[in-house]
């Protein structure tokens, strides 16, 4: 367990842009360690100033290389960059399955460059509970710019528009993407629509296809609406991937000059807020199996002695009185 003057030697390493620092800190985020609280309180003060971009897309649609294109982007530009690789996790082990990251291997040495994989551990959404705090640790360490990659699971990848500034939506033709866009809802999540493989037969057509859905989406809105941009690319040979930052960039000016950023940024952060709260409640009701208060208010719900509201309440209240 990290001491108190080791969580602060930790913290100020990271802001001095020490991978191994900003590593430990991640990993005390995943493995919930009871140092939680004190790490997040030092980190508070040196938050705020990192864009955070969420990528998401069916599996095949070439996400990593585009991340890593992505990266050499806002590389050239002189920005550090953080990335949060989202994979699916090990049944043995509990770790990210692709934690290796093969296509993004060329930034691996690169100290401007930090990259992690972290594993879902069962979570749904496309993104792992630890996300939101491993941000933090990567916005307060001094990166410009944190790329979110989600595990490309379909329609359950639609949570990354809770922590993203900006969502990126990367879709390939010849794969059905634009049915399956109307399926998961990606047209309400998408801030940036990139077309990649657009060597590939049918780009032309997975254009038209999200021009359509955007144009059927817009009739109802009221007021100023970000007009959704689509942007061809063939990441592989870094084609387009100037477009898709300039993309990125007219988002992020439009968010801030309409206040769409900082609301974004309460919802994450409420949003943060009632996970850790949830979390700690479900913590006090102990296990089911133990005995607990949650335990016997099952049994007489399940032998019809109490309704499950009336439960739920009495639950609530043993909760408050503690």
């Amino acid at each position: 367990m990290a001491r108190t003057s080791d969580v602060k030697d930790l913290v100020d390493r990271a802001r001095e842009g020490q991978p191994r620092a900003v590593a430990r800190l991640i990993s005390l985020v995943e493995d919930a360690s009871p140092r939680l609280p004190e790490v997040a309180a030092a980190l508070a003060p040196h938050t705020g100033r990192a864009r955070v971009i969420g990528l998401t897309g069916s599996p095949g649609v070439g996400k990593s290389t585009s991340t890593a294109a992505l990266v050499a982007a806002f590389r050239a530009r002189g920005q550090r960059v953080g990335v949060l690789a989202v994979d699916p996790s090990s049944p043995f082990s509990g770790g990210a399955l692709l934690g290796d990251r093969v296509r993004m291997q060329e930034h691996a040495t690169d100290p401007g460059v930090f990259i992690r994989s972290m594993a879902t551990r069962g979570h749904l959404g496309g993104l792992a509970w630890a996300t939101p705090q491993a941000l933090r640790v990567l916005d307060a360490a001094g990166f410009d710019v944190v790329l979110v990659e989600t595990v490309g699971v379909g329609q359950s990848e639609v949570e990354v528009i809770s922590l993203a500034d900006t969502t990126l939506v990367l879709l390939a033709p010849g794969m059905g993407d634009g049915i399956q866009a109307a399926k998961a809802g990606i047209l309400e999540i998408a801030d940036v629509f990139v077309v990649n493989k657009a060597d590939r037969d049918g780009a032309d057509a997975t254009v038209r296809d999200l021009k359509h859905m955007i144009s059927l989406g817009r009739r109802d809105r009221e007021g100023p609406a970000w007009r959704t941009p689509i942007v061809k690319t063939v990441a592989a040979r870094g084609e387009g991937v100037e477009d898709v930052v300039e993309a990125l960039d007219a988002h992020h000016a439009w968010t801030t000059a309409h206040g769409e950023l900082e609301r974004r940024r309460t919802r994450r952060a409420s949003s943060e807020i009632q996970a850790i709260a949830l979390a700690r409640l479900r913590s006090r009701f102990g296990d089911p199996t133990g005995g607990t208060v949650l335990e016997q208010l099952a049994k007489r719900v399940a032998a019809g002695e109490i309704d499950p509201f009336a439960a739920a309440e009495h639950l609530v209240q043993d909760v408050v009185r503690r």
